[in-house]
C-alpha cells in the first residue's frame, strides 16, 4: 500500500476544483494522455473518464470511476487497467489552516497488480505520487490554479 501526502498552499475548495476539472485530469496524473469524459457528470459518484498511459513504448487504455465522492473532502476512484487489474486510489482534503493537506492512498483491488503487488511496487508508487503530487500542487498553487477574487477586486482573467 502507497500512502503519500502533501501540504498544498491553497484552500480544499481550490484543491477540489482542479481535481474536478477533467481537462486538468493528465496535467497530475503522471503518464495519463488524451483524457475524456466517459459516462456521468465527473466527479460525481459512477462518473468515469477514459484515458491513455503510456509506459515506453507499451500503450495501455484505462478507465476510472468515481467510486466516492464528498466534495472538498473526499475522493475514491477506481482505476481500471485491462489485464494488469484495478486500483483503488483515495485522496482525502484535511483542511489545514487556510491550506490543504491532501492525503493519497493507492493500493490494488483486483487481477495482476493485486496478484503481485509487492514492497518494490510501493516503492515505485511513492515515486509517482511524489510526482503527482508536486504537480497538483503546483496546478492549485501556480498560476494556473483557481483564481479566488478579494472583496472588491474583480476575478482575474484568463489570457
Amino acid at each position: 500500500m502507497a500512502v503519500r501526502h502533501r501540504l498544498i498552499r491553497k484552500p480544499p475548495e481550490d484543491v477540489w476544483e482542479v481535481l474536478s476539472d477533467v481537462e486538468r485530469y493528465g496535467d497530475w496524473v503522471v503518464g495519463t494522455s488524451r483524457v475524456e469524459r466517459d459516462e456521468g457528470q465527473w466527479p460525481e459518484l459512477g462518473a468515469t473518464l477514459r484515458y491513455e498511459i503510456k509506459i515506453g513504448p507499451l500503450t495501455l487504455h484505462n478507465r476510472t470511476v468515481v467510486r466516492r465522492s464528498e466534495p472538498t473532502t473526499v475522493l475514491e476512484l477506481e482505476a481500471d487497467s485491462g489485464p494488469l487489474g484495478t486500483a483503488r486510489i483515495a485522496m482525502e482534503l484535511r483542511p489545514w489552516g487556510e491550506h490543504t493537506l491532501i492525503v493519497l492512498d493507492e493500493h490494488p483491488l483486483r487481477g495482476t497488480g493485486g496478484a503481485l503487488h509487492n514492497g518494490l511496487l510501493d516503492a515505485a508508487q511513492h515515486v509517482r505520487h511524489r510526482a503527482m503530487l508536486g504537480r497538483l500542487a503546483r496546478l492549485c498553487e501556480g498560476d494556473e490554479g483557481p483564481a479566488r477574487t478579494t472583496p472588491g477586486r474583480p476575478r482575474p482573467r484568463s489570457t
